[in-house]
């Protein structure tokens, strides 16, 4: 992804833009597939309409095309910094309250791809977007890897060894993905799931054996199973034992879903509102997140 800027035009201030590159064949004609068919501007508008949604991260593609017959661009309005970014200036770790406005604002993006037959397929801190000038802005990004799980409609079936195995980020990946089954919608919020972990508690009982994919989906797999110890990995944070309710009760409602099973957005959705309204915040506040620009 790169920085990019309008080369004409009689504004003083030229506009910004993010500009993603890749080989023409690449993962990358996937993504333009997924905006041609699932998030035009228009299409997103009237969602947002819809659904009484103030703010809604779906990245807004301005343009694209081929360069030089062997590479492949697309180009948004500027979507500002990763969030990986932003923990790796130092951060490390979100307060409750960021990671909790950052999950409503993702809940509602997954909720627009999934009414829209695609799952993300990818969810990190590295597709996920902040605007240093406007922390109300939360983008998701990133849609390489991104799934048409209900074409036409109809939800593809359960078929493990099907696609690739353990395409994507192996940290937050889910066992679906690692058993090379389709992601379905139940797959991101699993994802989601880990990288709220991930942001609250510094780790997850995996990180430290990335290198070892097969490992990775064993230790995902005996955890997943030890229901009691879905809240715990929030014990080294002193602030965050007091919300852990909303974080075991979310976890608990998306592991429970079948492959093909719609979630209950909205219930997950209230889980950290509520949370959020004892720390008198809403989600659709500025991030409560300190940047350097």
């Amino acid at each position: 992804m790169y920085e990019a800027q309008s080369a004409s035009g009689t504004c003083p201030q030229k506009q910004r833009y993010s500009l993603k590159l890749d080989v023409k064949d690449g993962k990358i004609y996937n993504e333009q597939n997924f905006f041609q068919r699932a998030a035009k501007a228009g299409t997103v508008q009237k969602w947002k309409k819809w659904h009484s949604v103030p703010l809604l991260g779906i990245p807004n593609c301005v343009g694209f095309g081929l360069h030089a017959d062997s590479y492949r661009f697309l180009v948004f309005s500027d979507l500002g910094r990763t969030l990986q970014s932003v923990l790796n200036d130092g951060l490390h770790l979100l307060r409750e309250k960021a990671a909790f406005q950052i999950v409503v604002r993702l809940l509602d993006c997954l909720e627009y791809i999934h009414e829209n037959e695609y799952v993300h397929g990818d969810i990190t801190a590295e597709n996920i977007y902040l605007n240093p000038a406007d922390l109300t802005q939360v983008t998701l990004a990133g849609y390489c890897y991104a799934f048409r799980y209900c074409p036409g409609g109809k939800h593809v079936a359960q078929r493990e060894g099907s696609r690739t195995p353990h395409e994507g980020t192996i940290e937050f990946m889910s066992l679906d993905s690692h058993k090379g089954a389709g992601p379905s919608r139940r797959s991101d919020l699993e994802s989601l799931g880990y990288c709220l972990l991930k942001w609250l508690c510094g780790f997850l009982p995996w990180s430290d054996e990335l290198d070892k994919v097969e490992t990775v989906m064993e230790k995902k797999e005996n955890w997943q199973l030890c229901k009691d110890n879905w809240g715990c990995c929030a014990a080294p944070r002193g602030d965050v034992p007091c919300f852990a309710d909303a974080l075991q009760s979310s976890l608990q409602q998306v592991l429970a879903l079948g492959y093909e099973e719609k979630p209950d957005y909205e219930a997950l959705r209230q889980l950290f509102k509520k949370a959020l309204e004892k720390m008198k915040a809403s989600a659709y506040d500025s991030v409560d997140i300190k940047m350097v620009p």
